[in-house]
């Protein structure tokens, strides 16, 4: 089974976060959710990203960073939207990475290195009319990871426009996107397993 990672959202380490976690660990993997915001959770994404401009978007990654030292090389990366941002840089950078799956995010490959590692096997998921996904160039993003990719890479849109879409415990919540990414999530996971 596989050693994932999961970082949160902009409205911090809350009940969707832990309870997808929670789902994979049933499936049988080892799954950590570092808290990049310190026990803070937000009821809005205007109030998570405020949190997240206080702090710096840097220091997020940082305390990603951070979360793994003393975990093994051998995981697999996943992030949710803000998660993205250390996900993405761990799994370009970090050596011995498994695998990355990205969740309503995806920045440039260049933002962490020049290409994406030829060893590691990536997922993004998003909505085809989330207007942070789709309209802030993260889709654009995505799609040049997936075509620039040597290792198994993968771009699954989903129809709709909400951003938070697999969190059980949002009004975004969609049922039936929610569960097609856990079943291509938990396939990724068998895979490099």
């Amino acid at each position: 089974m596989a050693e994932v990672v999961l970082f949160h959202h902009a409205l911090g380490l809350t009940q969707g976060i832990t309870g997808f976690a929670d789902q994979l660990r049933q499936a049988g993997h080892t799954v950590h959710t570092p808290d990049l915001f310190e026990g803070h959770t937000f009821a809005t994404l205007d109030e998570g990203m405020a949190h997240v401009r206080q702090i710096g978007f840097g220091e997020a990654v940082n305390r990603g960073a951070a979360a793994v030292a003393d975990l093994p090389a051998e995981l697999v990366y996943a992030g949710f939207s803000l998660g993205v941002l250390p996900a993405q840089m761990l799994a370009q950078t970090r050596p011995g990475a498994r695998g990355a799956l990205l969740y309503y995010s995806c920045v440039p490959v260049t933002e962490f290195s020049p290409t994406w590692p030829a060893e590691v096997p990536v997922q993004v998921h998003g909505m085809d009319a989330d207007p942070f996904f789709a309209g802030d160039g993260d889709l654009d993003a995505a799609r040049d990871l997936v075509a620039s990719a040597v290792a198994p890479a993968e771009l699954f849109l989903y129809p709709g426009d909400q951003h938070y879409f697999a969190d059980a415990t949002l009004d975004s919540y969609d049922p039936a996107a929610a569960a097609l990414l856990l079943e291509r999530t938990l396939a990724f996971l068998r895979s490099v397993s």
